[in-house]
């Protein structure tokens, strides 16, 4: 589990890891420099190589040498410029001229140093058609490819994140929090990975919260600087009349000490929207509704000890300081609260419009929200969630459609439902509505990844629709027999009627799809969880 660790947290590089099973420092270098364009295409080849499931292969028993720490894969372009010293004769100053000439894709300059390599493998009795094969793979490796003190600074950060992450849980995320704070996406997916660690994380409070998240009984504190429109002057006003007098009681008192300069209605207003006053006397409707009291109380109480005059709100006693009273309102409704909370703080923080199905998210959804990028162009996929925006317009042919704006637990992303499907659908593409989207990816170069909608369905009908059968996906790479042997005694565990596919997945692409004969299971929300963290989301689904 590396999200959160430097260069290894997306979806695809995770997977990669899985298959990969690093042993060594020198396998998390590798993986920096492959997962690259161009590299990547031989992820999967340096995976079977490795795991002796395919054969180490070299053009030229020459190339050994330098290709064997990567199992006669180029990984590195220093191993282009070894290449071209070694078997063309290159000095190394040279190779690196090839090096970059390889990089800039020129063809005059390219058709010179083919030329120059061609006739210096010649000279080491490489003939001109293995010369000329060998110079076409270090073009395509020298235009991606990663230096490899790169890569091993990227793996020694990586590392060194990941044992912090290991070792140091709750300091390593309030850090990483605290370094993403102005990512509103980038902080959902971490208070997520903070849950599935164990973690706890506490709201906001002006009573406990600094600018940044920080750690307190090994749980950490949302911080102050991650609410929208509250600035640093503000919170370090806040923070400071905290540590001189003590907590604040109520809002009324928390105006009258805080400098007001540095607080303003909206201030206010954010504050108490986010929650992060929910520790001073009152519910979130009349606090909202006290402010102006609150300032106007403030204003003057601060007015008259500037001039140590006495007022109705100022007493020498002040124990016996009278305090205006709160506004009679009806509480905001659990809707307005999470409303208000995700307008706020880019999310919700005392609960989730989805929490009453998250069993059905976790067990339906091939993939969560956070992860979709990685997924690949025209991938089917399925997910749950609910629609925060919807906007209808009209296509080249003036037929309605539809764009949405789908959240899960861990992040959000367009939908785009062309006319053919919105006139099956329209009713249940509305705002605030609680659906299953099926579809299929769509990746288009420096855009978010977008699903293209073929089918919805009510998420609480998702059981009835969808809870028939379980497929597992397994790659023949990377599953060895210890993990067939998990799988088999996770599926022990949770016998029931649910019947169980297995799709094989061979090197060469070909795929087998087997019914179990021998087993049935029960599709539960723990099954999923466990076969998921031991193959990856999107190698168990639920079909209908």
């Amino acid at each position: 589990e590396t999200v959160g660790v430097f260069q290894f947290e997306s979806s695809g590089m995770r997977d990669y890891l899985r298959k990969l099973k690093p042993q060594v420092f020198e396998d998390l270098i590798a993986m920096n420099a492959l997962y690259r364009p161009g590299p990547m295409d031989w992820i999967d080849d340096f995976i079977q190589r490795k795991h002796g499931l395919k054969k180490i292969e070299y053009l030229h028993p020459m190339l050994k040498p330098i290709l064997e720490e990567t199992y006669g894969i180029i990984v590195y372009q220093e191993q282009v410029m070894r290449i071209a010293s070694v078997l063309g004769g290159f000095s190394m100053g040279k190779a690196d001229m090839l090096r970059r000439a390889m990089g800039k894709k020129k063809p005059e300059l390219m058709a010179d140093q083919r030329l120059q390599f061609i006739e210096g493998c010649a000279r080491n009795g490489i003939g001109q058609e293995l010369a000329s094969k060998i110079f076409e793979l270090m073009a395509k490796f020298a235009g991606y490819g990663f230096v490899k003190p790169h890569a091993t600074c990227y793996a020694l950060v990586a590392f060194q994140t990941a044992y912090l992450k290991r070792h140091y849980p709750a300091e390593f995320m309030a850090a990483t929090l605290s370094s993403e704070m102005g990512s509103t996406n980038r902080v959902v997916i971490l208070i997520q990975e903070c849950k599935r660690m164990g973690l706890t994380v506490h709201p906001p409070d002006v009573n406990e919260s600094y600018f940044d998240f920080v750690v307190k009984d090994n749980a950490i504190r949302f911080g102050l600087g991650a609410v929208k429109n509250v600035g640093k002057n503000a919170i370090e006003s806040i923070v400071a009349a905290r540590e001189k007098d003590g907590k604040f009681k109520n809002i009324f008192e928390f105006c009258e000490r805080i400098d007001s300069r540095d607080e303003n209605k909206k201030v206010l207003e954010s504050l108490v929207q986010a929650g992060a006053m929910d520790s001073l006397e009152g519910h979130r409707a009349q606090k909202l509704q006290a402010i102006e009291t609150a300032m106007t109380f403030a204003q003057t109480s601060q007015a008259d000890k500037r001039n140590r005059q006495t007022s109705m709100f100022d007493f020498s006693d002040e124990a016996s300081l009278q305090y205006p009273m709160l506004p009679l309102v009806p509480p905001w409704t659990s809707h307005q609260m999470l409303a208000a909370e995700k307008e706020m703080l880019g999310f919700y923080v005392s609960g989730h419009p989805l929490e009453r199905y998250s069993d059905a998210v976790k067990t339906f959804s091939t993939v969560t929200l956070d992860a979709l990028d990685g997924v690949g162009d025209g991938v089917k996929v399925r997910v749950c969630g609910i629609i925060s925006q919807s906007r209808q317009t009209l296509d080249r042919r003036q037929k309605p459609m539809a764009f949405l704006t789908m959240e899960d637990f861990h992040g959000s992303c367009e939908v785009i439902v062309f006319s053919s499907v919105y006139e099956k659908y329209r009713e249940l593409l509305q705002q605030d509505e609680l659906v299953v989207i099926s579809g299929r990816t769509s990746t288009r170069e420096e855009e978010e990844t977008k699903i293209l909608c073929d089918e919805v369905v009510p998420l609480e009908n998702a059981w009835e629709h969808y809870g028939k059968t379980l497929h597992l996906r397994l790659e023949l790479v990377g599953v060895d027999e210890p993990v067939l042997n998990q799988v088999s005694e996770i599926i022990r565990q949770h016998p029931g009627d649910c019947n169980l596919y297995i799709n094989l997945q061979g090197p060469e692409k070909k795929a087998h799809l087997i019914r179990s004969k021998g087993f049935k299971v029960n599709p539960s929300v723990s099954l999923l969880t466990e076969l998921r963290q031991l193959l990856g989301q999107q190698n168990v689904r639920m079909e209908g």
